[in-house]
């Protein structure tokens, strides 16, 4: 309960500023109908009720399964086994993301179907799991985060000249989605759990950084894809 309370008052407090904003446009800028202003009432509601639903299901279940898994995966003493996992879990958290859902629903739809959605989903979800199997690399290599993100993002941008334009700005939105409530969460708990085990620090150097790789994943990936469509 007491994790509900935290939870439901986080939840509040970033609704209601917008909950305001939005009311007030609706009501005094644009003289809105009754029945619509209703209806964002009503849709208001589910939403606070379902981020609370949610945000308690990845703080009671999800964050320590993954830290468990985490903890565990490395017991088996070899890292192909480690790399294996890792990028099987974040595949598989990737597909399941509400934000790459969406982000894939609305590229299916403006392209009429040129880039399936089921398409893209798995192209985001395999460029999640080989950076996370890379970030499990990091750590047990004890690889300095900065010399990783600087080689990939030099890449990123060599890739960029060789993918069709439209495609650059999806490439980084796919990057950006990857952070949404389901995965990021999920690969840092994954990630110290793994860190705790494997790395001879308890640092932040190899507790964190596991989301900033996570996210290079799907824009190359994106920008592969676009290549192969072009």
């Amino acid at each position: 309960m007491r994790i509900f309370k935290e939870i439901t008052i986080e939840v509040l407090q970033a609704v209601l500023p917008l909950t305001i904003v939005v009311f007030l446009l609706q009501v005094v800028a644009l003289s809105s109908p009754a029945e619509e202003v209703l209806q964002f009432l009503v849709g208001l509601i589910f939403v606070v009720l379902g981020l609370i639903l949610f945000l308690v299901g990845i703080r009671i279940g999800l964050l320590p399964m993954g830290e468990s898994i985490g903890n565990s995966i490395p017991q088996t003493g070899k890292l192909g086994l480690v790399v294996f996992y890792a990028f099987l879990l974040g595949f598989l958290v990737t597909a399941a993301e509400p934000d790459v859902r969406v982000l894939a629903s609305q590229i299916d739809m403006v392209s009429d179907g040129a880039i399936p959605h089921h398409v893209l989903i798995y192209t985001v979800a395999i460029g999640v799991g080989v950076f996370v199997s890379l970030s499990m690399i990091k750590v047990v290599l004890d690889i300095p985060l900065k010399y990783i993100l600087i080689v990939c993002y030099i890449g990123v941008f060599i890739m960029s000249v060789f993918t069709p334009t439209y495609f650059v700005p999806i490439s980084f939105d796919a990057g950006g989605v990857t952070t949404g409530p389901l995965t990021a969460p999920f690969i840092i708990a994954l990630g110290v759990g793994v860190s705790s085990v494997l790395s001879s620090r308890t640092t932040a150097n190899d507790n964190f950084g596991f989301v900033a790789l996570a996210s290079i994943g799907p824009i190359i990936g994106v920008m592969i894809l676009g290549v192969i469509y072009g």
